[in-house]
């Protein structure tokens, strides 16, 4: 483990709540914008690539987490052994298999929101794309009371 670990994990750790306030925000504004008919703003497709940029940061850092992580290096390396311990097996396979899912639902809601014909129909292909992506990752987060594996809600730098 190098020393750089701790710090990655921590800001990863607190990056996640940054993506959540994000997402959660645009996805209630898109919600909004569509039962009001309202027009497809600039501030919209502002919110939208803010929440790709964020999420797509958060997944460098969990991309190089699981480079740097002691865990997924066993997991890596005693594969048949570590499939079978839960907590080692979320980190080294389902969190980030569900997470990379997410990623390309942003990346489908997102391109396929650009060849929208109409506004609301942009709108709707957002909420259910991003939707979609968000309860992904919602159920992929290690969080406190997850059944799967605990980690804590935030870490210190």
């Amino acid at each position: 483990m190098t020393s750089i670990y701790p710090f990655i994990l921590a800001l990863h750790s607190t990056w996640r709540w940054i993506v959540l306030i994000i997402f959660i925000s645009s996805l209630l504004r898109f919600a909004y914008q569509k039962k009001n008919r309202r027009r497809f703003t600039p501030t919209d497709n502002f919110l939208k690539n803010t929440v790709i940029f964020t999420f797509y940061t958060q997944a460098l850092l969990g991309i190089i987490l699981y480079i740097l992580s002691p865990i997924t290096q066993y997991f890596l390396t005693h594969f048949n052994t570590a499939v079978h311990l839960r907590q080692i097996r979320f980190f080294g396979m389902e969190h980030s298999s569900m997470m990379i899912l997410a990623g390309i639902f942003l990346l489908i809601g997102s391109l396929k929101s650009k060849n929208a014909d109409t506004d609301d129909r942009r709108f709707k292909i957002l909420l259910i794309w991003f939707g979609l992506a968000l309860l992904i990752a919602l159920s992929s987060i290690p969080w406190e009371f997850s059944p799967l594996t605990s980690r804590p809600s935030f870490r210190s730098f």
